[in-house]
């Protein structure tokens, strides 16, 4: 199947009528291009979650292919990284063919960290291009239709600050006018020394700008938060929890990443507050960039397999009892109940003893005890409180709540 079908399998479905139906059908046509430039879920966190022993069968969904090239620090047999989209798909075969190909880990570092160096063209001319897939060569190859570099092949993405590019960093970029042309100022934050200058930095030049009319406004208007990748059932679930408006909430969670994480240490506030990796810092860096990690990576590279397909298709093909581990991000909060049986049918079914699954969700509970039939959630186990620790732990901070179950 093509991108579109599947995205629209996914999205439309019976919750899909009246006005959400308008609002479903748009959203997967707004989701079916390039959203993601990097994954927004800390794998550190999954993997602190997961515990996971050498030699475990991983499910992923790829995103933007940080975390499935991250899991490969835990030494796995293989990391299955599904996704609807196709460019995706792309983005994680341009970083996997980096990490393989190129000489050296500062070759690796120059191309996906800084990503924006016109050296980066010849890197990709004579190390990647010959090796990538051919639909991921189709992709990069093919010219870029939006953007500052309209007319040229996407690979120049590279050359320009690669992680600009997409939905999300479009919404970025839209986010940060936004700020100064309310008076406030997101870059700031990255000038803090400590957590405590975070705080102040934060009440100062962000804190303000959740409170005008205009951002209260928008903040009710789930076509804003398209380029987040929320479709319209994950905005009710954030309407759910948002008890006194949908502008606190939001501004509780870009506190949350502004504040409860030194600046230093944390990629997401670098790219949320710069649109960049502070290359100049290891600990800034996503965790698939880090050279600590870097061996582990070349050496497991191949132990990464794409899949364009969905996780249940992808499911029902594998074997009883043959998977170890499931990250799901937020799919999740796309599905209806039907849809979220069928997906725990198989994972039930292919789950190996002990098998852990971890996911987020948009509010702050867990779908899977309203939502699926007795015989399925009874043979799962889930800790609230080990789930709050974890929901605290990661460094994204823009969800409501991460999740972790065992299977019994």
């Amino acid at each position: 199947m093509n991108t579109k079908t599947l995205i629209n399998a996914a999205v439309i479905n019976s919750t899909t009528s009246g006005g959400k139906g308008i609002a479903d059908r748009l959203f997967a046509h707004w989701f079916s291009r390039l959203v993601y430039a990097q994954i927004w879920e800390d794998p550190k966190s999954d993997l602190d979650a997961l515990q996971l022993k050498p030699g475990a069968n991983i499910l992923t969904i790829s995103s933007g292919g940080c975390n499935a090239l991250a899991y490969l620090a835990a030494n796995p047999n293989a990391v299955h990284a599904v996704d609807l989209n196709a460019a995706h798909l792309a983005m994680l075969d341009m970083k996997k063919k980096a990490i393989k190909h190129l000489p050296d880990y500062d070759a690796v570092l120059a191309f996906l960290g800084k990503a924006d160096q016109s050296d980066n063209l010849k890197r990709y001319q004579r190390h990647i291009r010959p090796h990538l897939s051919e639909d991921a060569s189709n992709f990069w190859e093919s010219r870029s239709l939006t953007g500052k570099l309209i007319g040229k092949p996407r690979y120049h993405y590279f050359s320009d600050n690669a992680y600009q590019y997409g939905l999300l960093g479009d919404f970025i970029g839209f986010a940060h006018f936004f700020v100064r042309i309310m008076g406030g100022d997101m870059k700031k934050i990255l000038t803090a020394r400590n957590q405590a200058e975070q705080k102040s930095l934060f009440d100062h030049y962000l804190a303000p700008i959740f409170d005008t009319a205009l951002f209260r406004f928008i903040s009710k208007q789930p076509i804003a938060l398209y380029s987040l990748g929320i479709p319209p059932s994950q905005f009710a679930a954030l309407k759910h929890d948002a008890k006194d408006g949908l502008h606190l909430l939001f501004k509780e969670r870009m506190r949350h990443l502004a504040c409860d994480f030194p600046i230093e240490q944390n990629c997401f506030a670098q790219q949320a507050f710069g649109r960049r990796h502070d290359t100049s810092k290891q600990a800034a860096l996503p965790m698939y960039l880090q050279k600590a990690y870097f061996k582990d990576l070349r050496q497991n590279i191949d132990r990464v397999h794409p899949h364009h397909i969905s996780l249940t298709e992808f499911l029902r093909k594998q074997a009883n009892h043959s998977m170890d581990a499931y990250l799901f991000l937020d799919a999740q909060d796309w599905m209806d109940q039907r849809q979220l049986t069928e997906l725990w049918e198989e994972v039930t079914r292919t789950a190996a003893p002990d098998a852990k699954v971890v996911f987020r969700t948009g509010g702050a509970d867990s779908p899977l005890e309203a939502m699926l039939p007795a015989h399925l959630i009874s043979a799962w186990h889930t800790d609230r409180a080990h789930n709050r620790a974890l929901y605290a732990s990661d460094k994204s901070a823009i969800y409501g709540g991460m999740h972790l179950y065992q299977k019994v």
